[in-house]
Order: C-alpha cells, then sequence, then structure tokens
C-alpha cells in the first residue's frame, strides 16, 4: 500500500506551475479542483484547491542522494530555503546537517506549506 501526502492550495493554478515547473514534477492526472504528481520511485503527491489553511510544520519530505546539488538547482530557479540558528539546529546555507550525518533543507511552496529535502547519511 502507498501513502500519498495530501497538500491543500488556495491557488491550484500557481501550485501547480510551482510543483511542475520549479520542483520539476510530472502530472499524471488532473482535475477541476486537484491534481496528482510523479515524484520518482512510485511515490505520488496529491495536492487540492480549499480554502486557505496552513501548516505550521513539514507536510511533505523529498529523499534526494546530493542535497547540496538540489538545493543549488532549487534556488537557481527561485527557491529560498529556510534558515535556522537554534541552539539544537544551525543551517549552513540552508541545510541542517545532524548528528547522524543525515542533511535535510526546508523551503515553501506558492501557498506557504513547509516542504523538506532529506539526504540520509550512507
Amino acid at each position: 500500500m502507498k501513502v500519498v501526502p495530501t497538500l491543500p492550495v488556495v491557488e491550484l493554478k500557481r501550485a501547480r506551475e510551482f510543483y511542475e515547473k520549479k520542483l520539476g514534477l510530472k502530472v499524471i492526472q488532473s482535475g477541476p479542483t486537484d491534481i496528482f504528481f510523479e515524484c520518482g520511485e512510485g511515490t505520488i503527491l496529491y495536492i487540492y484547491q480549499r480554502a486557505q489553511t496552513k501548516a505550521d510544520h513539514t507536510v511533505a519530505g523529498f529523499v534526494v542522494t546530493d542535497i547540496e546539488a538540489e538545493t543549488k538547482i532549487l534556488r537557481e530557479k527561485g527557491i529560498m530555503f529556510d534558515e535556522f540558528d537554534l541552539p539544537e539546529m544551525k543551517t549552513v546555507n540552508g541545510i541542517v546537517t545532524k548528528a547522524g550525518g543525515d542533511k535535510t533543507a526546508w523551503f515553501k511552496d506558492t501557498e506557504g506549506n513547509i516542504l523538506a529535502l532529506h539526504q540520509m547519511s550512507k
């Protein structure tokens, strides 16, 4: 059984452009109020139109093999990564490296949903 992250969006056309053009996801099915995107390795992301809502936590993460390269590509497309300077978490160029070697970078979509890139340690 697959798990499909489901995100609300206020403006479907604006969100579609972000996920398709900026993140490079492929539309596999769309309707007047929702879209399914192929994300790689058999995973899917679902967005649907609804009144304004926004979570204050990460709602979807994308696993990558080279987070530095991926953040560079996304920055070139206009995506800004969140910066943190907290006792338990500090970013360097938008990326947090955890004690075990995992790396994470957070950014927002056009609707304010918090997304992340994750690079797992080997």
